[in-house]
């Protein structure tokens, strides 16, 4: 695995050739989950790369390493990464802790799962959601959450085949770039009356 600050040779994609896993058919026990630890930073960025490419999102990821490092291995870490093994690292989990009013309990929203193409339909993502599952049950969180992309339609059958809901009468809402800033400034906003 490539240091943290040694430039890897990278592919045609960005992402370091050697963190490329080679296509092989997981046996059920020889999935390895596992935390991720600071050494780990450069590989989660590539996978996260790996992740924006198959969502057709390469133009919105801004992957930056120390960013990345500050926010899971920093004084107050944001999130968490669990890495997922099969010989090599064949995917990873990204997630946090919200927390339910309704439920007055810790929620563990799951942002991102992957899982690379090679190793897809072979028993890793339902490892890491059953994984994720115990973890948010040990936590005493009341709710295990995630969103899916719409046009996703294996992962939204494998995602009800485990048991999931998808809420359907829900809407997601993002101010992100000039319109974040320009309401975190603005003072005194006029009645959206209609």
């Amino acid at each position: 695995m490539p240091e943290i600050g040694r430039s890897p040779s990278r592919s045609a994609l960005g992402t370091p050739a050697a963190l490329r896993a080679v296509p092989m058919t997981p046996q059920p026990g020889s999935i390895r989950i596992r935390p991720a630890t600071p050494p780990d930073v450069p590989l989660i960025g590539a996978l996260i790369r790996e992740l924006a490419e198959y969502e057709r999102l390469q133009h919105a990821c801004f992957v930056n390493e120390q960013r990345l490092h500050a926010h899971l291995f920093g004084p107050s870490p944001r999130a968490e990464v669990l890495i997922l093994e099969h010989g090599a690292p064949v995917g990873f989990a990204l997630f946090f802790h919200t927390f339910s009013t309704f439920e007055c309990a810790p929620t563990l929203y799951l942002e991102d799962l992957f899982v690379r193409p090679a190793f897809r339909r072979k028993g890793v993502g339902e490892r890491a959601l059953r994984h994720l599952a115990r973890l948010a049950v040990e936590r005493g969180c009341r709710r295990f959450e995630w969103a899916v992309l719409d046009w996703n339609r294996p992962a939204i059958e494998f995602y009800e085949k485990l048991g999931a809901k998808l809420l359907d009468s829900w809407r997601f809402c993002r101010l992100d770039g000039e319109a974040l800033k320009r309401l975190a400034q603005e003072e005194g906003l006029p009645d959206a009356r209609r």
